[in-house]
């Protein structure tokens, strides 16, 4: 085990203070800084550029890691990946579904992309949106920074998937079993 976790890149010191970092973080915390008003601009800002792109975003926003996760060294995009799959962004026409993970103990911010848009933008503009995303939240604004990756993202959405092309796919009657864009939830998850 010792040397998985040394190959991962933490000493064990590092990956103690990460724990302890981890149950030191609360949801009343988190549900003071992601209020029911800062998730209500995040879906009305995700609902505003759905007109943009025919791309799905999401947004999820993680308190800390159970432990079982923390004692396997599971990293936040790792557990990023694992929400996207859970929230069925996979599930989409076009293969282009977005998934916006912020697990606060760690103070990270994924984008965890789908196949269809990841063909299209390089991990360099998705690490961007994240640096941006970080840069607001560092300074306490959190409601500034989430809306800032949703647009972020929703820009990339737009120049390689624009509403055109979801006609373009209605008209083909293409994606048989795939959920169209209205079944899935758009509300921010908060966990």
């Amino acid at each position: 085990m010792a040397v998985a976790h040394r190959a991962a890149g933490r000493s064990a010191w590092q990956r103690l203070r990460r724990v302890v970092r981890h149950l030191c973080c609360t949801r009343a915390g988190t549900r003071a800084l992601f209020t029911p008003a800062v998730l209500a601009q995040i879906e009305h800002a995700v609902r505003q550029t759905d007109a943009q792109h025919c791309g799905e975003i999401r947004f999820a926003i993680e308190t800390a890691l159970p432990f079982a996760a923390l004692w396997h060294d599971l990293t936040a995009r790792a557990r990023a990946v694992r929400l996207f799959a859970h929230l069925h962004l996979w599930d989409t026409h076009h293969s282009n579904g977005v998934l916006i993970y912020v697990l606060r103990a760690d103070r990270a911010v994924e984008i965890v992309a789908d196949r269809g848009i990841s063909a299209h933008v390089t991990p360099e503009e998705w690490q961007g949106v994240c640096r941006e995303i970080e840069s607001l939240y560092r300074d306490g604004r959190y409601s500034e920074g989430s809306l800032a990756g949703v647009a972020g993202v929703a820009r990339l959405l737009a120049r390689h998937f624009p509403p055109a092309a979801a006609a373009a796919a209605a008209g083909a009657g293409s994606g048989a079993g795939v959920a169209p864009a209205s079944e899935l939830p758009i509300q921010p998850v908060l966990l």
